[in-house]
């Protein structure tokens, strides 16, 4: 049972090596997962596909950022392109926080020095990893929308005597940020976030209950594209300009979702009356019979 949130449990690499081996895991497969990881590539598939998603641009080590140039106006989120989710997302205001930020994630020795901590308003223990690569987006903002909202979306898959997938979206959560950006305390901590399951969509339950049946649609139309197995947690924002017209941006997937007690996609299974334990005891069952079909 895989339980690393991000990188290296959540890349494709340990469930590469468990295939060779004849070893059942749970989660997507190797390929899907090698996909979901990287920010970058899932949102070109998505878009290959029809699906909303922010504008992107990746940054390499040592390459200048020309906002106009690939149309992104401040303010811009920075984030990696390869870790698990709220590590090192920042908003970007302007020119001098973005290089900052830079020569943050872009540096050669494991420490920050606290001028660059302190002008990126970083937490004395708060994890910024260094990297070659940086992923600029555009800020999703409301656009014009009557109701704007962030939610997170668990899925499971069940196999069939076929073979084929049975999937369940979940009722999402919607997911209330106190500065702005998802910290990894509001995601996983008891106490520390907000997490209303299902979303407000609408003031009115049965319209709030046909936004939601879209918005679920929606997100299962992006776990069948991306080839996603065993459960997931599809992260997006939802612009509903009147019932009738709903948009989702998908921010990023997490093939391996953080398993904290206080993690939305629980609270999404218990809507399913899935206690926590048969929630787990689903994912190993689909772990088990995709190795025995694959044997087979």
């Amino acid at each position: 049972f895989i339980a690393l949130h991000g990188r290296p449990g959540e890349d494709g690499q340990l469930q590469k090596l468990f295939e060779q081996n004849g070893i059942p895991y749970n989660g997507s497969g190797w390929s899907s997962a090698s996909i979901t990881i990287d920010k970058f590539q899932t949102g070109r598939i998505l878009r290959e596909h029809g699906i909303k998603t922010a504008k992107q641009v990746l940054l390499e080590k040592n390459e200048a950022f020309n906002g106009q140039e690939n149309g992104l106006n401040f303010p811009i989120i920075a984030k990696p392109v390869d870790d698990g989710c709220s590590s090192a997302v920042k908003l970007i205001e302007d020119e001098d926080k973005l290089a900052n930020y830079l020569k943050a994630i872009f540096r050669n020795g494991e420490e920050i020095p606290n001028e660059l901590r302190k002008s990126l308003g970083l937490l004395e223990k708060e994890e910024f990893p260094s990297k070659n690569q940086v992923l600029i987006e555009e800020r999703i903002a409301a656009g014009g929308a009557e109701r704007f909202l962030e939610i997170t979306g668990g899925v499971m898959t069940e196999m069939k005597a076929d073979g084929s997938r049975k999937y369940t979206v979940f009722h999402p959560s919607e997911a209330v940020a106190s500065l702005g950006i998802l910290s990894l305390e509001e995601k996983f901590l008891a106490g520390e976030g907000t997490n209303i399951t299902p979303p407000r969509y609408h003031s009115d339950p049965n319209v709030s209950k046909m936004i939601g049946g879209k918005v679920r649609e929606q997100l299962l139309n992006v776990a069948r594209i991306l080839d996603i197995e065993g459960y997931a947690r599809i992260d997006a924002f939802v612009r509903i300009y009147d019932p009738e017209h709903v948009e989702l941006i998908v921010i990023e997937v997490n093939s391996l979702p953080g398993m904290t007690p206080a993690t939305a996609i629980f609270h999404q299974a218990a809507m399913e009356k899935l206690k926590p334990v048969e929630f787990i005891d689903k994912i190993i069952q689909y772990g088990l019979k995709k190795a025995e079909y694959d044997r087979a």
